[in-house]
């Protein structure tokens, strides 16, 4: 599904350049569960955000089914994160004023997919019920706690039916009890409706969750 061709990433710090990624190859095949796995700073979140269309790699390619996403121009990038790539980060990114509802269909309203208000609502209510929070429609995130706040998250990055999900940490800003209801979710999902799944955790009990596990250190992938 989405494959990382001899990727380079170097960022400068107070001018001294730091390899974040050097020469990363890694396939990621359909309906796959993967977990990067690694110490802090050792390019996890990078790799991600650049499978994601996020982050330009210096060098390298990221092909997304078959199709190198960083030779896209501006807006046919922005549409294919939109419709066919989903994001789960560590701290929610809800919109405050919003109830759980509203962002879970917000995505939908910008998609070329749109069809009708209707149709879009009853999309997210579904996805509500599909991670438990169906009672909570109406809650803004000021009312849900840390563990709902990022569920409404996973649903709303499911509203468009991505062939891929991207999670970034996503237990990292969660107590124990409500990280493990989030892998589970995920789990579930991609046992369930075959979604597939890269998730980078620094935790390797985590990881185990997942059907592959591939460490990163150094900027390098491991064995």
């Amino acid at each position: 599904m989405i494959k990382a061709n001899n990727i380079y990433k170097t960022y400068y710090d107070v001018g001294h350049p730091v390899e974040v990624l050097q020469d990363i190859n890694l396939t990621i095949e359909e309906n796959e569960f993967v977990a990067l796995v690694g110490p802090s700073g050792a390019g996890k979140s990078t790799l991600l955000h650049i499978l994601g269309g996020l982050d330009k790699p210096d060098k390298g390619d990221i092909l997304f089914l078959e199709e190198n996403i960083y030779k896209l121009n501006d807006v046919k990038l922005s549409s294919l994160r939109n419709a066919d790539i989903g994001f789960v980060f560590q701290f929610y990114h809800l919109l405050p004023e919003f109830t759980a509802l509203e962002n879970v269909i917000l995505p939908g309203f910008i998609s070329d997919e749109f069809v009708n208000k209707n149709n879009t609502e009853q999309r997210g209510r579904e996805l509500l019920e599909k991670v438990g929070l169906a009672h909570r429609e109406k809650h803004k995130p000021s009312q849900l706690s840390g563990g709902e706040q990022q569920r409404v998250a996973v649903a709303r990055c499911l509203m468009n039916s991505p062939k891929i999900v991207l999670c970034d940490e996503p237990t990292g800003n969660l107590d124990s009890k409500s990280g493990e209801k989030i892998i589970e979710l995920l789990s579930k999902l991609n046992k369930d409706s075959n979604q597939t799944i890269v998730m980078v955790t620094h935790d390797k009990e985590i990881a185990k969750q997942a059907k592959r596990i591939v460490y990163i250190q150094d900027g390098k992938i491991g064995t």
